[in-house]
């Protein structure tokens, strides 16, 4: 996984992760008003939602675990 966390008691609900994120990861919670992780196994780890997030509520896991992509062509 590459975002680890979205920090509830941080996350203003702001929606500039949500806008910012070119692989559409993040979504935002209809009713919390909050800011979910959506679809995790899409993110390529670029770090823009962490950096542009206001209250810091993003955490980013470095450690992304993807299929080994072997070709014997």
């Amino acid at each position: 996984m590459a975002i680890e966390r979205i920090d509830p008691e941080l996350c203003n609900g702001c929606g500039i992760c949500v806008q910012i994120c070119p692989m559409d990861v993040i979504r935002l919670d209809e009713k919390r008003k909050k800011a979910i992780i959506k679809y995790p196994e899409d993110c390529m780890i670029c770090e823009i939602c962490a950096l542009d997030c206001p209250t810091k509520a993003i955490h980013i896991s470095m450690e992304k675990t993807a299929p080994l992509m072997v070709s014997w062509g």
